[in-house]
């Protein structure tokens, strides 16, 4: 991304486009990225490292144009912290996956009363050691909330949106992830719960 006045830019499939540009190419690929999901869920497809590629290369490949669906193979920083070791990548992948579809087995059923709060901890769990890893050169942050929708989707609840793009809202998931490095879950857990419950209302209504 470079910057240039009071705007930024970044190179595209289209061309260098200015940041207004590139936002519209990102809801685009968010939404094509739910859409491929759902088809996902109906047949309960396991998350696995290719089906994360799969997403990755299909939202983004519009902006990330040699990078998408590919696990970075570089060394990054973000919000001031590197990342684990490109050649941890894909154990560190293959054991979350397994992790959290051994998680989603042992969720109690849905008529418990313990059920919500299992999956926003899973859900927590999930959204952040993904984005710790930080498999790819971006869009990591939008590939984890995409995939935490789609966990949603195979427990039959409604997807959620994270306000994470912008201002105070960004700075709020940003904080909770942060929180989290240190196993404290509860900012992440109150921000997937408040957007899970607003899901909720609206199918009801």
């Amino acid at each position: 991304m470079v910057k240039g006045g009071d705007t930024s830019y970044k190179q595209t499939k289209y061309g260098i486009l200015p940041r207004l540009k590139v936002l519209k190419l990102e809801v685009l690929g968010t939404k094509k990225g739910l859409i491929l999901l759902k088809g996902f869920s109906k047949d309960n497809k396991r998350i696995t490292a290719d089906l994360i590629k799969k997403v990755n290369k299909d939202c983004f490949s519009d902006i990330l144009v040699d990078d998408a669906g590919k696990f970075r193979t570089i060394q990054v920083t973000y919000s001031g912290k590197e990342v684990p070791h490109f050649s941890q990548i894909a154990e560190m992948i293959k054991v979350l996956c397994d992790d959290i579809e051994f998680a989603i087995s042992q969720l109690p059923k849905f008529t418990d009363e313990t059920f919500i709060e299992r999956v926003v901890e899973l859900l927590a769990n999930f959204q952040h050691r993904f984005v710790y890893i930080h498999p790819f050169v971006d869009y990591n942050g939008r590939t984890a909330r995409m995939l935490t929708s789609y966990i949603l989707m195979r427990l039959n609840l409604p997807i959620i949106e994270i306000k994470a793009e912008k201002g105070n809202e960004r700075k709020a998931y940003i904080k909770a992830l942060q929180k989290a490095d240190f196993g404290e879950y509860q900012n992440l857990e109150e921000l997937i719960t408040t957007a899970l419950n607003e899901s909720l209302k609206k199918t009801v209504l």
